[in-house]
């Protein structure tokens, strides 16, 4: 029999998940690509400033850092970005976070060299999805245009589809860079056909998110001259303004595949070659969502292989899988693949009959590219690309997710995932039940999904019950719980957070007195609604949160300028709404402590948001810390800004529910009432 554990309150546990050895877990890869046998994957380092870093794996399986020391393969297009980056040949294009032109590397390690002439103004042209095209004398991507003269004639920034010439001759005439597709407002996933000759893209307009409404076209491409055919010749193919569609990827034998919810749910549908929108066909029917939310650029949803079979990203009730689709039978739904993946990411087509390359979570690691072999319907074999590295904590103190549905408001079913308590060390004294700590997620329209967190097991090693709630309007449940939020954003999303914490006290697994919430951009929001308006939370932690929702109607970017039309109301018809709504508005419900967390770069949520919260607090003596962050925008990506903010929070809480943490940490000059 081993030892007995030591017994230790709640929150005071001891772990060796300290808020510096979360910076050791691997970086975060989003995307992937493939140049022949070669795959390339981007990784974020924030031991490096945030920076995100180009890794090339040979197929021998040495595995390479790309840029050289200090460069940040990252666009600002939309502000969230997304994949910056293709390879060429041996080497690579990449948009760089600095001055957001595009620069080129003919070797791993080599000196990057300019691509496109630098703008008028700071960070003037954004590009964004690049794709080269088979010849290598263009790539073609999205270019998100800030120059002052695009502006004043549009009112806005200016999204287009442009070809870039790989000879460099852009850099010296900026008219080298060649218009495709004008016209709509966002653009979205160009793809050129096997030949090149032939160019899809998405494209949608205000007052649209791409998860509203979004429509599918298709040109004639001559990559000898790097234009589209006469005009005239773009062809709409699928989608509306109410019907969404996304994900086009050509197939070898130029079939047009997509993902689209004119059945109801986001599922997989082909054009076969020379087709139009009157051949468009259904196939694998599923009442499950293939694909996401399009809320950055590269993703890559669907991979047509050479054997005629399609891999895809499915998930059903909020849970992450592979499946793989017989096109030669239609009616037959997806089968899912036994894969580790819990969080499929992306799928690339690997270049042969049977093989995929995924960027996914498991249950154990972040997410990271990965190799699987299919025969037929079955994976016989898989590979972590990515060389293997210590694990960040051992399986022992992992908290695995257990899906939750409770009952919320009106009688409406939402959904969590609860993370328990675990920490093989030490126990809780007896009688006693953790805090809880109610995690939103953004967007809103995103989803909490069961992949590893190391920031989820911080809080879980250290003794809270974390509950990741996916409240209405969350993704991976259907298009109509997604749907539920629009008109309801502050509604909705706050009563099912307040339900889970109900629930879970009802149920006896957490402390009454000792309820905790935390989000971050539209869970700051949440977070702050939910104090404003319920009296449930005895604490919580807005990170780069929404305090009045008609200042971010009237000054935030483009891509998400007309976003709360849909979730609130048109601005400004529906102001009494952003204002019944906004917790500015209302902090006389502002009685219990909060931490507020904010980057001083934040275009999304600019900083005066944090500060008008942190205001009203001071004004009415509620106990609080406020944190501001030089250089970090929507997110923090810098090692040490995120270690403090994180263990400032580990101490608000330990201040408010009366524990010390087993941390030291020391207290922050920045709290108010608290010390």
């Amino acid at each position: 029999m081993g030892a007995a554990r030591a017994e230790v309150p709640y929150g005071a546990w001891p772990s060796p998940l300290t808020a510096a050895r979360l910076m050791e877990a691997p970086g975060r890869v989003a995307t992937a690509r493939l140049a022949g046998p070669v795959v390339w994957w981007d990784e974020s380092r924030p031991a490096e400033g945030g920076r995100t870093q180009l890794r090339r794996r040979a197929p021998s399986g040495r595995v390479d850092d790309v840029l050289p020391d200090g460069w940040n393969a990252r666009t600002r297009a939309h502000e969230y970005g997304g994949a910056a980056w293709a390879p060429v040949g041996d080497g690579v294009v990449f948009a760089r976070w600095d001055d957001q032109r595009l620069y080129l590397t003919a070797e791993p390690g080599d000196e990057p060299q300019p691509l496109t002439a630098a703008p008028s103004a700071a960070h003037g042209w954004r590009y964004a999805d690049p794709q080269p095209s088979p010849d290598r004398r263009w790539l073609v991507c999205v270019r998100e245009s800030h120059e002052p003269a695009d502006v004043e004639r549009h009112g806005e920034a200016v999204n287009e589809i442009v070809a870039v010439p790989l000879d460099g001759s852009a850099v010296e005439e900026s008219d080298a860079v060649q218009v495709l597709v004008s016209g709509a407002d966002f653009y979205h996933s160009p793809r050129l056909s096997r030949d090149g000759a032939t160019l899809a893209w998405i494209e949608w307009r205000h007052p649209n998110m791409p998860w509203d409404g979004a429509e599918l076209w298709r040109a004639p491409f001559d990559p000898a001259a790097g234009e589209v055919h006469a005009a005239g010749t773009a062809a709409w193919l699928s989608g509306s303004a109410s019907e969404v569609t996304q994900a086009p990827e050509f197939g070898r034998d130029g079939t047009l595949w997509f993902l689209s919810e004119r059945s109801g749910w986001s599922n997989l549908n082909r054009i076969p070659p020379h087709g139009g929108a009157a051949d468009v066909e259904h196939v694998a029917p599923v009442d499950a969502e293939l694909g996401g939310p399009g809320w950055v650029f590269g993703t890559r949803w669907i991979a047509p292989l050479a054997d005629g079979q399609v891999v895809a990203t499915l998930v059903r009730d909020g849970m992450g899988s592979l499946a793989v689709i017989d096109p030669s039978q239609p009616e037959d739904p997806p089968v899912v693949l036994d894969t580790p993946i819990t969080d499929p990411a992306a799928v690339l087509d690997a270049g042969d009959d049977t093989t995929v390359v995924v960027v996914g979570g498991t249950a154990t690691a972040t997410s990271e590219p990965y190799r699987f072999r299919i025969d037929g319907r079955a994976v016989v074999g898989w590979e972590a690309l990515a060389p293997p590295t210590e694990p960040i904590v051992g399986p022992e103190w992992i908290s695995a997710a257990e899906p939750l549905d409770f009952t919320s408001a009106g009688g409406r079913v939402a959904h969590a995932l609860v993370y328990r308590p675990t920490n093989p060390t030490v126990t809780a004294p007896p009688g006693t039940k953790p805090p809880l700590l109610v995690v939103i997620h953004g967007g809103p329209t995103a989803a909490a999904r069961p992949t590893f967190s190391p920031a989820v097991q911080y809080w879980t090693s250290r003794g809270f019950l974390v509950a990741d709630v996916n409240y209405g309007g969350s993704t991976g449940f259907g298009p109509a719980y997604r749907r539920s939020l629009n008109g309801q954003w502050g509604v909705i999303d706050v009563e099912d957070c307040v339900a889970v914490a109900r629930h879970l006290v009802d149920a006896g697994e957490v402390d009454p007195d000792h309820l905790a919430i935390r989000g971050g951009s539209a869970g700051g929001y949440t977070t702050l609604a939910a104090h404003a308006f319920h009296d449930v939370f005895t604490a919580g932690a807005s990170h780069y949160g929404v305090a009045d929702m008609s200042a971010l109607a009237a000054d935030t970017h483009k891509f998400e300028s007309r976003y709360l039309d849909t979730l609130v109301g048109p601005w400004p018809e529906a102001r009494a709404t952003y204002e019944e709504r906004s917790p500015i508005h209302h902090t006389d419900g502002f009685t219990r402590p909060m931490a507020v967390f904010q980057g001083l770069d934040d275009q999304v949520v600019p900083p005066a948001q944090s500060e008008m919260i942190v205001a009203a607090l001071a004004a009415r003596g509620v106990p609080h810390v406020y944190l501001a962050f030089e250089g970090e925008q929507h997110g923090f990506r810098q090692a040490p800004n995120i270690i403090r903010a994180l263990e400032t929070e580990l101490w608000f809480y330990g201040r408010v529910f009366g524990f010390e943490p087993a941390d030291p940490i020391e207290s922050p000059p920045e709290a108010v009432g608290l010390v």
